[in-house]
């Protein structure tokens, strides 16, 4: 362990955050980018974070945007939202703990607990920053995925 905490969360939080701000950039849900970006692509982005980290995110997520073919969407929650956006490094660390926590619960690889994540009711939730959902307790949010219930 190199840090605050272990060098693959770190990993996964700098993945998770390129996912965020690539779908903003292309204005894409989440889960759309997931599957573009696909098990291949997001397994190098998690293998090689600590190299793309210390790159401009800008120039990372064009490299990306192009390699998979991601197209301009119309889902835009940046412009939609009424208040403070949270960063695409908050959301990131939102989806980490979300990650973790299935993978730790469900006994999956993290790539396979990330495509939970993506693909899950909440993503839309997180995504909605008129609410107050992405900035619950990170427990609150592992159980609303695993019960299927926002408490």
């Amino acid at each position: 362990m190199t840090g605050r905490e272990d060098q693959k969360e770190n990993d996964l939080f700098f993945t998770c955050s390129l996912i965020e701000y690539i779908a903003r950039k292309t204005k894409n849900k989440r889960n759309d980018v997931a599957d573009a970006l696909g098990k291949t692509f997001i397994s190098k982005i998690y293998d090689l974070a600590d190299v793309y980290h210390s790159d401009n995110i800008e120039t990372v997520s064009e490299y990306f945007i192009e390699k998979a073919g991601i197209p301009e969407g119309n889902f835009d929650n940046v412009a939609a939202a009424r208040y403070a956006v949270p960063s695409h490094w908050d959301i990131g660390k939102i989806y980490k703990r979300l990650i973790l926590g299935i993978a730790r619960e469900k006994g999956l690889p993290i790539i396979d607990a990330l495509f939970e994540a993506y693909h899950s009711f909440v993503t839309d939730k997180i995504s909605d920053y008129n609410s107050s959902f992405y900035y619950d307790a990170p427990q609150n949010i592992l159980n609303a995925y695993l019960y299927g219930v926002i408490e």
